[in-house]
């Protein structure tokens, strides 16, 4: 005896698939200071952010001039840890650079 039924009760069984949302990104910037040598700050991109010393010294100018530049676009969680490891880093050197993070 079987189990199998050919009757005209079939059933459709239908998934929604959700969609998958893309994270927030966030800027890291780094803040212009009259004491963090240039030569610190862009072995800091470079080592922290995979720059090369070309970008990183456009990154430290723009620093310089504007105030403040950006490093790199990342989501939230990076952003942040990023951002910790680089202030660390600046005051365990002996620096008073600053990064911060804001929304993309």
């Amino acid at each position: 005896m079987s189990n199998f039924n050919s009757g005209d009760d079939t059933q459709t069984v239908s998934k929604t698939r959700k969609k998958l949302q893309e994270p927030d990104f966030y800027k890291i910037i780094l803040l212009n200071d009259d004491f963090t040598p240039m030569e610190f700050v862009v072995d800091l991109i470079c080592k922290f952010f995979s720059k090369s010393a070309e970008d990183a010294t456009t990154i430290m100018l723009n620093i310089h001039h504007e105030g403040f530049g950006v490093c790199g676009v990342y989501p939230l969680d990076i952003a942040e840890t990023k951002m910790n490891q680089v202030n660390q880093y600046a005051r365990s050197n002996g620096h008073p650079l600053k990064c911060r993070i804001e929304r993309n």
